[in-house]
């Protein structure tokens, strides 16, 4: 997957990355060339006195170096900007990836995992593709012309290479093969302490509310300490690494010392040879040192690219039909427009017992509402998420005057709706960007009207900023009331033909749900209009109620009729008001 991976991302880039493969060649090769032309000032300019013939290679070395330096230089930037570049790429497509998600998978992979996906791991493979261009280029060219050359000053002391080369890669390879469990755990750590932190984070006010910081505490500790238990692993071998490597390259040192000295004493080499040949000696080591520490990333990586993976190859269960019916014929009949219809819906989710959903069959009218009230659990706010399709149902169809929805693009039948959440949600921005993602081109008057309707205009007006007053992510600086009513404004400023609230007055007093109620009224006189609500005060004067139990519908008729006939809708009234004050 990590091999895939990188092709199928770096193509783009190949030009760049052909480029940089030569300049990597070239610094390589002048690394190499610079040892071969020091011993030849020691052996022939300084022995022999000759200070023309050093300024001649000293001149040389010079232009060698300048070369070797420019070529480092340009392969460095065009390394970094293909790999930065690269998991831009990434990144961009595993968002697009997660927009297109339904609930279903959302919650499959859950918020954590799909952030330090789309972070951390993608800052993991990207690190490995850097460190391809900057170490895995250059070690292969450095062992085999630093073998080369070695050969080429001193045959004999190149026999060490036999010993020192087989002992590094075999102690390295042990410390990879050792560090290969961490790696592969770390991710999940990660993820694990992700999880734990969003949760405090998102629930700080009831955890202060009940005195639970303590509770917390333990929590998040323990997630932070098994992810420090497998960090501290890895990190104990990696720091083990360093030593073992500068040991056995400090022995290989005073090894070529100790049999190149006896080769100068007889005169067989020469000493400007031997330190070359000590140079060449430690090229291959390091070349053997840096491969070995460059593959200790691959672990991590390749887990990483394998989490990546999974997410760019799931398919959403919501998927955009192959010949999208245009919303222009949803006006082809006569009369008004946003008929929703249920036809024998059933809905249940995978590896489920039993539906959520069973037999829903009804209409939602154009010019009236229709509420849905039943007990927790009965699946209310999943019918009313079948309309917009974030799930889609798994039997029998719902219908937008007369087309499945599964038949309409995401983007037209999203353009004709209006959802208000049941856990009203306000994006970071101002007030008036939250109200103009209902739609973009909505002017100040409009904005000031949907406040208006929502019952949202002090709210703003009490503000020093006004529309300009800045939102905190989720909203977090309004109360539960507050953000409702602007969420209701982002929905009535949209102007759709089918409002979907989903127990959108829950947080508002009475008084408040009454004056909201009746200045929604004129706005949504010819649309549909589908309301869950627990409290009965909100749906009284629906034209149609459906009671919902265990996902069927028990029930069927105004608040009058079912307040006689219905067991259930009666039940629901009397928990929340007098059988006086309900008739």
């Amino acid at each position: 997957m990590l091999v895939a991976l990188i092709r199928r991302y770096l193509r783009p880039y190949l030009g760049a990355v052909v480029v940089l493969l030569v300049l990597q060649l070239v610094q390589t090769l002048a690394t190499l060339y610079l040892p071969s032309l020091n011993a030849d000032i020691v052996d022939q300019g300084v022995v022999q006195g000759d200070t023309g013939y050093i300024l001649r290679v000293g001149g040389w070395m010079l232009v060698v170096s300048l070369g070797q330096v420019v070529c480092a230089v340009g392969a460095i930037f065009l390394g970094a900007r293909a790999a930065t570049a690269f998991g831009r790429d990434l990144r961009r497509d595993l968002f697009d990836a997660v927009q297109g998600f339904s609930a279903r998978e959302l919650g499959q992979f859950g918020a954590p995992s799909l952030i330090t996906r789309t972070t951390n791991d993608v800052q993991q493979v990207m690190m490995m593709v850097l460190m391809t261009f900057t170490i895995m280029v250059v070690a292969p060219i450095m062992m085999v012309g630093g073998v080369v050359m070695a050969l080429r000053e001193d045959g004999s002391l190149s026999l060490l290479l036999l010993v020192v080369v087989p002992v590094l890669g075999a102690t390295l390879g042990l410390l990879l093969w050792r560090m290969v469990p961490y790696f592969r755990a770390m991710q999940a750590r990660i993820d694990a302490i992700n999880g734990v932190l969003r949760e405090q984070i998102t629930g700080l006010r009831v955890v202060r509310a009940f005195v639970r910081e303590w509770a917390e505490a333990e929590r998040f500790a323990a997630a932070n300490t098994r992810l420090y238990d497998v960090s501290l692993g890895a990190g104990k071998l990696m720091a083990l690494a360093f030593p073992t490597v500068m040991l056995i390259m400090n022995l290989s040192q005073v090894a070529v010392l100790w049999f190149g000295a006896g080769e100068v004493a007889d005169g067989s080499l020469q000493v400007g040879s031997l330190i070359a040949f000590l140079s060449y000696i430690m090229f291959i080591l390091m070349a053997v040192m840096m491969s070995t520490m460059m593959f200790m990333m691959v672990p991590r990586a390749s887990v990483a690219a394998g989490r990546i993976s999974e997410v760019l190859a799931t398919e959403s269960s919501v998927v955009e039909p192959a010949a999208p019916v245009a919303l222009a014929r949803l006006s082809d009949g006569a009369g008004p427009r946003g008929r929703v219809t249920f036809d024998g819906v059933r809905f249940g989710y995978p590896g489920a017992d039993a539906p959520v959903l069973q037999d829903l069959t009804f209409t939602a009218e154009p010019g009236r509402t229709t509420a849905i009230i039943g007990s927790t659990g009965s699946g209310k706010t999943t019918l009313l998420n079948l309309v917009p399709r974030l799930y889609d149902a798994t039997g029998g169809r719902v219908r937008l005057d007369g087309v499945d929805v599964r038949d309409l693009s995401l983007a037209d039948l999203g353009s004709v709706l209006g959802l208000v959440p049941q856990q009203a949600y306000l994006f970071s921005g101002t007030i008036a960007d939250n109200l103009r993602y209902g739609r973009p081109e909505a002017t100040e008057a409009e904005m000031w009207e949907a406040l208006d309707v929502a019952q949202a205009r002090d709210v703003v007006e009490a503000l020093p900023e006004g529309l300009q007053a800045p939102v905190s992510q989720g909203g977090t600086t309004f109360s539960g009331g507050q953000r409702q009513r602007l969420a209701i404004a982002r929905a009535v400023i949209r102007r759709p033909l089918v409002y979907l609230f989903d127990d959108s007055f829950s947080a508002l007093d009475y008084a408040t749900d009454a004056r909201l109620r009746a200045a929604l009224r004129p706005r949504t006189a010819e649309a549909t209009v589908l309301v869950v609500a627990q409290r009965v005060a909100t749906i009284r004067d629906a034209d149609q109620i459906l009671v919902l139990d265990h996902g069927r519908i028990v029930g069927r008729g105004t608040h009058t009729e079912l307040l006689d006939s219905n067991e259930t809708y009666a039940e629901i009234v009397t928990s929340q008001m007098s059988l006086e004050e309900a008739r």
